[in-house]
């Protein structure tokens, strides 16, 4: 598809398309809408999400949800202190009767994963995970094997029950193109939520996507304009991040609170995720409120904090917060 032969039909096809899969998941999920648009920034943008929020919010039935609105394959992983790399990626079987070994893979060979409780696997594990998502293969014995296309990760965790968990490697926490916030549902919303008396994983949800409808939301991200200027904006904002930088926010330098800022790879993600922002408005052109809409969420989880940062109560999203406030808007 050419820049030149962008239509807006497309882009209401996609759009109401895209309206469609919203209002089917809130048949099952109430409330959670910036989770759900967030969700969906990765399907379309083709990355993978990391959902962080305390137990009982919904995060395993929205990406349950969302895997049969897709109609793509889906395995949950449930990860836990004992899993060992073959668990995930899959392993090499002794047939003695033939003399030889075949290979048995994993459950990360399918379109979506749900990986639960991400953070309470071991590094081995984590590495086994890291190649998948990043290179989009695994290796089992002396042979790489292709995951399905499209592949997709949505990983959980919880914020607050540490007790037998690992942090992520910083490397891993990258190949993320979002890390989503649960938060609390209002008390409107969970009065909803406690009348379905836990049933609403039972309610059925029809299929609205195709692979094909995929390729083509990623067709349309190719040729939504992005001008320089946008670009400029979308580089200002990740390199202030760097404490190498030398920039300062007006006379509070919040370099102090960053011990390592964000990569080229986020500034690539916030391009990606303001296309998909300015999609879901029906437009084919960036403007600098999308790259804004989406920037805590490409960003929270690639800011390495500093000591003084917790000793100040400083928190990613503050940062990022005072960044947008900062940085002048092309």
């Amino acid at each position: 598809m050419e820049k030149d032969n962008i239509k807006q039909e497309d882009l209401t096809e996609c759009r109401n398309l895209i309206e469609k899969c919203r209002k089917e998941a809130q048949k099952r999920i109430i409330g959670q809408d910036t989770l759900l648009n967030g969700i969906m920034t990765a399907f379309i943008a083709g990355g993978h999400a990391l959902l962080e929020g305390v137990p009982g919010l919904a995060k395993t039935l929205t990406v349950k949800t969302f895997a049969e609105i897709s109609g793509l394959n889906f395995n949950r992983i449930q990860f836990t202190p004992d899993l060992l790399p073959a668990d995930v990626s899959g392993t090499l079987i002794y047939e003695q009767a033939k003399g030889t070994f075949s290979v048995r893979k994993g459950p990360v060979f399918t379109n979506v994963v749900l990986a639960d409780e991400i953070n309470r696997a071991p590094a081995k594990v984590q590495s086994a995970m890291l190649e998948a998502m990043e290179e989009r293969q695994v290796t089992i014995g002396e042979e790489t094997y292709k995951l399905p296309e499209p592949f997709f990760v949505l990983a959980t965790q919880n914020p607050i029950e540490q007790e037998g968990t690992y942090n992520l490697p910083e490397a891993e926490l990258d190949r993320f193109l979002l890390k989503l916030v649960v938060p609390y549902p209002t008390q409107e919303e969970e009065h909803a939520i406690v009348k379905t008396a836990g049933n609403a994983s039972s309610v059925p949800v029809q299929k609205i996507l195709t692979a094909a409808d995929l390729k083509k939301f990623h067709s349309l991200l190719n040729v939504i304009v992005c001008d320089d200027k946008i670009v400029d904006y979308i580089v200002s904002l990740t390199s202030v991040t760097r404490p190498t930088s030398g920039k300062k926010s007006s006379d509070h330098d919040i370099t102090r609170y960053i011990t390592f800022g964000a990569s080229p790879r986020a500034g690539i993600a916030l391009l990606q995720c303001a296309k998909v922002s300015a999609l879901f408005q029906g437009r084919s052109f960036v403007l600098p409120e999308d790259v804004k809409a989406v920037a805590a969420d490409v960003l929270r989880h690639r800011l390495v904090l500093s000591y003084e940062a917790a000793a100040d109560s400083i928190t990613a999203d503050e940062i990022i917060s005072r960044i947008l406030d900062f940085v002048p808007v092309p």
